[in-house]
């Protein structure tokens, strides 16, 4: 296909969503970086602290992650004795996350960095941009896309 009957890449949403995100969370790891944490991390603590144990199917699906990714980015937050892996209890075979102690003193360590980080980005941004932006961007991830075969039709 000739490159000038390509759509501009301006008109693409996943790459404007993409770059945003990358953006914001280069802020975000800059404000964490102090205490070690990156954004990612500091989110998957946060999850566990506001829900508990989970398993990590729950929490990839709780985060809309898949769970290879889930997998590469716990494996440091274990190694640091942040987080335990331990056999589910209702399911064995399944792992169960649990926050340790060290790690809710590391989210704690970093809730400062987030609240400036929070903020910063507020000021940048505009607080009511904000907040329309978060809201609008919590609808577009419960949003049900179509299937391939449907977008296609």
């Amino acid at each position: 296909m000739p490159t000038n009957t390509l759509p501009p890449l301006e008109e693409c949403t996943c790459l404007a969503v993409r770059q945003a995100a990358r953006h914001v969370t280069q802020f975000y790891d800059r404000h964490l970086a102090p205490v070690g944490l990156r954004t990612t991390q500091f989110s998957i603590l946060a999850r566990l602290r506001r829900h508990g144990a989970m398993t990590i199917n729950a929490l990839a699906e709780e985060m809309v992650m898949d769970r290879t990714t889930l997998g590469r980015n716990i494996l440091p937050l274990e190694r640091d004795g942040l987080i335990s892996i331990k056999p589910g209890r209702a399911d064995r075979r399944s792992k169960e996350l649990r926050l340790t102690d060290a790690g809710l003193e590391r989210l704690r360590a970093g809730y400062q960095g987030w609240r400036d980080a929070q903020k910063g980005f507020a000021a940048a941004f505009g607080n009511e941009r904000t907040v329309g932006l978060r809201a609008l961007l919590h609808e577009v991830a419960a949003t049900d896309l179509p299937s391939e075969g449907a977008a296609a039709g």
